[in-house]
């Protein structure tokens, strides 16, 4: 961005409070700030403009330019910064040349962002000047390489301003300093402080700030620290990782996709609700709440023997993350980043957020215009689901006992039916007139029988002329012992007859013993 400027809407007035009582044209007041300096200095650009957080006094705004320098400005001299603040970690703050910067860049020691926290009581790291009851803001200064700074501003009749300390200690520590390519930096107004920091990876550290002991201090915060001061140290309590895009599974034979880009986060408060805050970048909007933070009040409330609460705030250490609006499900997808967000709660709209996409369309998405029915709704389903779960009983109940009258009703089913295979046995065999069935049987034992008869005469056949046989070799045997003699081939054919003979009878004998074992004789 080459610039900045700042619009002021017009009074509001009227039956329905619309802008100059509701003309179709209305005419704003439009403010450059540092426009001299954008022109001149070609090579500079802005990181992020800002709010000074303080009410009261006349107000200023804050801008982080390239050139690792905060400037202050206030709009009654909007070209002429009332107090320039260099966030440089050269020991030369005052020769830093082009070919510098450059090689800060390089090594990632460039300022990218910066927040203000909640309003303190006035602290020693300011000079001494004006009312000893003015207003410390710290202004928290995040590097690309991850490291966390710490200066502290007052506004009574000028901007007062403290060197920058720093880096601050973080707790416990990491051998990547949790990580780089710093983008964003979020100071929650919770008690204690909730620093958020966003990495372009889409990685967001919950940071508990709270002061760090003198021994911690003295070796951790490096040159920019003024002797005596105390500075805060930051506890890593959680570590989020935003999924920017929609995963799909890869078929088999498909590689899978490449899901990991970059893209800068930022971050925004929730003016609603102190505990959530919002993510803005080119796959939509995330909505971050952090629950615990009510359970690590309640522990550092409590005395130092107090474990339940300890073991409640680990059991609690967990975030709530949504992907309100997703303005690229996939990485092959068209990029529509998410360049204006603001929640606004309004008399006419009510807690409404409003989105500006980069090609200028804009998306409001009412919030709790939808709660309050779905609070209904959700109510009116839970009474549904407990009538349901009566229901869901008395129709196991019912099944029950419709599963004991069915299995009454089975056994005495199979009983009658017994009792009516039986009469209609009883009955068929009182019939004087033979079945179909009965008629086919009788052919066949009729048959089996005739069969039975013609074997039987067969084997008297074969037994009578084997007995016959027999008398026969008896009676010539003894005569004719000594003179009798056959040649080879009169044996050969009295040897064949007898072999069919006994062929025969054994064919005979076991088709007897095969009817035998059919009928069961």
């Amino acid at each position: 961005m080459r610039g900045v400027s700042v619009l002021e809407l017009p009074q509001r007035w009227g039956k329905k409070s619309q802008f100059e009582g509701g003309r179709d044209k209305i005419n704003c007041r439009t403010i450059p700030v540092a426009e001299r300096f954008f022109t001149s200095s070609a090579s500079v650009y802005l990181r992020q403009a800002a709010w000074y957080p303080c009410e009261t006094g006349e107000p200023h705004l804050v801008l982080l330019t390239s050139d690792n320098t905060i400037r202050f400005y206030s709009l009654k001299s909007p070209q002429t910064p009332a107090r320039v603040l260099s966030v440089s970690q050269a020991d030369d703050d005052s020769s830093i040349h082009a070919p510098v910067r450059s090689y800060a860049a390089s090594l990632g020691e460039i300022a990218v962002a910066f927040d203000f926290g909640p309003a303190s009581p006035p602290s020693r790291h300011l000079p001494v000047q004006g009312s000893r009851e003015q207003v410390v803001y710290p202004l928290f200064i995040l590097y690309e390489t991850g490291e966390t700074y710490v200066s502290y501003s007052s506004l009574s009749n000028e901007v007062t301003l403290s060197r920058p300390a720093g880096p601050l200690p973080m707790y416990p520590a990491a051998e990547d300093n949790y990580g780089y390519d710093a983008c964003a930096i979020l100071c929650l107004p919770c008690v204690p402080n909730i620093l958020v920091i966003a990495t372009e990876t889409g990685t967001l550290y919950h940071c508990v700030v709270l002061e760090s002991e003198e021994e911690e201090e003295n070796g951790a915060v490096e040159k920019w620290t003024r002797g005596g001061e105390a500075v805060p140290a930051l506890y890593v309590f959680e570590c989020v990782e935003l999924e920017l895009t929609l995963k799909v599974a890869a078929g088999e034979e498909e590689e899978p996709p490449e899901l990991d880009f970059t893209c800068p986060i930022r971050l925004h408060r929730d003016a609603l609700c102190q505990q959530r805050y919002h993510c803005t970048h080119e796959a939509g909007v995330h909505s971050v709440g952090l629950i615990w933070v009510s359970k690590l009040q309640n522990f550092l409330q409590s005395s130092e023997e107090d474990k339940d609460s300890l073991q409640e705030l680990a059991a609690e250490k967990r975030c709530i993350v949504e992907h309100i609006f997703c303005s690229r499900p996939l990485v092959t997808s068209h990029s529509s980043p998410v360049c204006g967000f603001l929640i606004v709660s309004d008399l006419s709209l009510g807690a409404t957020m409003i989105c500006i996409t980069s090609t200028f369309e804009c998306i409001t998405m009412p919030l709790l215009s939808s709660i309050r029915p779905r609070a209904t709704q959700k109510n009116k389903q839970q009474e549904e689901l407990s009538q349901c779960r009566e229901e869901k009983k008395s129709l196991r109940e019912m099944a029950e006992r419709l599963a004991d009258k069915y299995e009454d009703a089975k056994y005495r089913q199979e009983t009658i039916m017994n009792r009516v295979k039986k009469v209609l046995c009883s009955l068929q065999n009182q019939l004087p007139v033979l079945s179909n069935s009965e008629k086919n049987m009788r052919k066949e034992l009729q048959a089996v029988s005739d069969q039975l008869k013609h074997l039987d005469n067969s084997i008297k056949q074969v037994t009578m002329k084997m007995e016959y046989q027999k008398t026969q070799v008896n009676k010539n045997t003894p005569a004719t012992r000594g003179t009798v003699s056959l040649n080879a081939h009169q044996k050969k054919v009295v040897q064949d007859v007898l072999r069919e003979q006994g062929q025969q009878i054994g064919d005979m004998m076991k088709q007897i013993k095969d009817v035998k074992s059919h009928f069961g004789f």
